[in-house]
């Protein structure tokens, strides 16, 4: 099994989410099963069919949950530095076609969120950045079709 490469805001968030999941909604969904038993008949109570699909997704997310988080590779990006696009780096770019420029972060898989900036390593994007540096120009293959960047900036803060 591959471990996952991760920052330790992105692991933090992780366990917040599964304390969460296991201090507070676990045991909601438990008091509101054991409620809608009390209604009577199973089969036609919609209060307890919800409930169980709730609790189903609960513990598939607690399980997916634990098991990314036992097999974490923590990388502290803030140990790095130099102007090279790796993992963590805060790394800003310029569409060579219009001059937009956006910053994105690169982090692991499980804590990608694209509206925050945050692009996962596994990521046409990020493929194309890592190893790259300041200057350098990168293509990437985007379904409207090829898009150049070229890399402004790279820090690890």
């Amino acid at each position: 099994m591959d471990n996952y490469p991760m920052t330790p805001d992105g692991l933090k968030a992780l366990e917040d989410e599964l304390r969460k999941l296991k201090t507070e909604e676990r045991p909601a969904v438990i008091q509101a099963i054991a409620a809608a038993r009390e209604h009577g008949d199973l089969s036609e109570n919609a209060e307890y069919d919800a409930a169980r699909e709730k609790q189903g997704f609960i513990e598939g997310r607690v399980a997916e949950l634990e098991a990314v988080i036992s097999r974490a590779e923590v990388i502290d990006p803030s140990k790095f530095s130099g102007e090279t696009v790796r993992f963590g780096a805060k790394v800003m770019v310029a569409d060579e076609d219009t001059d937009e420029e956006t910053t994105y972060r690169i982090v692991g898989e499980h804590e990608a969120d694209l509206e925050q900036g945050k692009l996962s390593v596994t990521s046409p994007l990020a493929r194309a950045l890592i190893g790259k540096s300041v200057g350098d120009s990168v293509e990437v293959a985007a379904p409207g079709g090829a898009r150049a960047y070229e890399i402004c900036e790279v820090s690890f803060k």
